[in-house]
C-alpha cells in the first residue's frame, strides 16, 4: 500500500523558519531509517506558501492565485512517499518521526488511489499507457 504522509505547515514554516542542526540531523537519520526499510520513495520539504501559487478551476476558466495562502494549518511544509504493508504500519513510522517543527505539529497519512480504484472508469488501455507512464518514471 502506497501513502503519502504530509507534514502540515506551521506559523514557522509559512515564516521560512529553517531546522536547526539537530532537527535536520534527527530527520536525516529518521529518513535513512524509513530508506534502509525499503519504506521512503521519496519526499521533500517545502517552501512557505507565499512563493507558491493555485490555480482555481472552473469549467475550462483557470484562475491564478499567488501565495501565501490562508489557514495555515490546512498546509502542507513536507510530504514523503512511503510504501507500507498497511495503515497500522504507516502509522508506526509517523509515530518515531521526531517533531518536524520546533512546537506543535501534525502529521497526515493518506492512502494513495490506486488505479483498481476507479472500478469501470479505468479501461485496460488506460491500465497499459499508466503503466508505461510508471516505468518510464522508475527509469528517471
Amino acid at each position: 500500500m502506497r501513502v503519502m504522509v504530509m507534514v502540515k505547515a506551521t506559523k514557522d514554516s509559512e515564516a521560512g523558519a529553517m531546522p536547526t542542526t539537530e532537527l535536520a540531523d534527527a530527520m536525516t537519520r529518521y529518513n535513512e531509517e524509513l530508506v534502509n526499510a525499503g519504506i521512503m520513495l521519496g519526499g521533500e520539504g517545502l517552501k512557505p506558501s507565499s512563493v507558491g501559487k493555485r490555480v482555481a478551476f472552473d469549467g475550462p476558466g483557470r484562475t491564478v492565485i499567488d501565495g501565501p495562502f490562508a489557514e495555515t494549518r490546512e498546509l502542507v511544509a513536507g510530504y514523503w512517499l512511503w510504501e507500507v504493508k498497511d495503515m497500522a504500519e504507516a502509522v508506526e513510522w509517523v509515530k518515531r518521526c521526531p517533531n518536524p517543527m520546533p512546537g506543535p505539529s501534525e502529521i497526515e497519512i493518506r492512502p494513495v488511489v490506486q488505479l483498481s480504484d476507479f472500478g469501470d472508469a479505468v479501461t485496460a488501455e488506460i491500465v497499459e499507457r499508466e503503466e508505461q507512464l510508471r516505468k518510464r518514471l522508475e527509469q528517471r
